[in-house]
């Protein structure tokens, strides 16, 4: 009686390894947590110096499980403006850090002495209505208006000849088309003299374009990519917004 031979088993060694896909890198940025950017409000209608602006990258940190940037804007009118429209308005977003999505917009208005808080989680088809704030449906990409200006520092304006970005204001959302108009120039501001290049952002409501507003942001060609000028034509006359402190 021949004995049955057994079949060779085969080598743990010739089997593939199973290793779990590396988790996504988040978008590298030229801020850092800390910075904190002063801008001084220039209307021509109204006043020299009509407001200032601040704005701080808080900290990179878990936003219901999503890595994000919390970013922050916060407004003051001052002087002659401030005896006519007095304004202390404080923006928050985050800001997914793999893809620069907005994940939450919060604005916390104080003006004319009237208070309103609105908080807007962004969420796309498919995602459950997020508990306790105003859930938004967007379209993938979406930024909200803090951080598209954190999106213009990051992009590679040598290699990107349009962006084109869905854009929440906290009352409307836009489609905004960014280019580059200049490709260098030279911005003096009161934080100093830089070399910049000019991005010219057009906006759009439901594919028509304001006509009666234009903006325009100088970005510096140093390694931060810091917005040292903003431009702008709106309906209630020209403003200059300019950075006054470096961080």
């Amino acid at each position: 009686v021949s004995a049955h031979k057994r079949k060779p088993s085969k080598s743990r060694a010739n089997v593939p390894a199973v290793h779990a896909a590396p988790a996504p890198a988040p978008v590298p940025v030229p801020f850092r947590p800390g910075e904190t950017l002063e801008y001084r409000v220039l209307f021509s209608k109204y006043a020299v110096n009509a407001a200032n602006i601040q704005t701080t990258v808080i900290e990179q940190r878990s936003f219901f499980g999503h890595p994000a940037w919390h970013f922050r804007a916060i407004a003051h009118t001052m002087d002659t403006t401030r005896m006519l429209f007095a304004i202390d308005d404080q923006f928050d977003s985050y800001t997914s850090a793999l893809s620069l999505f907005s994940l939450q917009y919060e604005m916390y208005l104080h003006e004319q002495g009237k208070q309103q808080t609105s908080v807007y989680r962004m969420t796309t088809d498919g995602d459950p209505a997020a508990p306790n704030v105003t859930s938004l449906r967007v379209v993938p990409g979406t930024r909200d208006a803090i951080s598209y200006l954190y999106t213009l520092r990051v992009a590679d304006w040598q290699r990107t000849p349009e962006l084109r970005t869905p854009v929440f204001d906290g009352r409307r959302l836009y489609d905004v088309v960014a280019r580059v108009d200049t490709p260098q120039g030279t911005i003096t501001v009161p934080a100093g003299t830089f070399p910049a290049f000019r991005i010219a952002l057009r906006l759009f409501d439901h594919g028509k374009e304001l006509t009666d507003t234009r903006l325009w942001v100088w970005i510096a060609t140093n390694a931060a990519h810091i917005p040292v000028l903003v431009e702008a034509d709106i309906p209630f006359g020209t403003a200059r917004i300019e950075l006054t402190h470096l961080p």
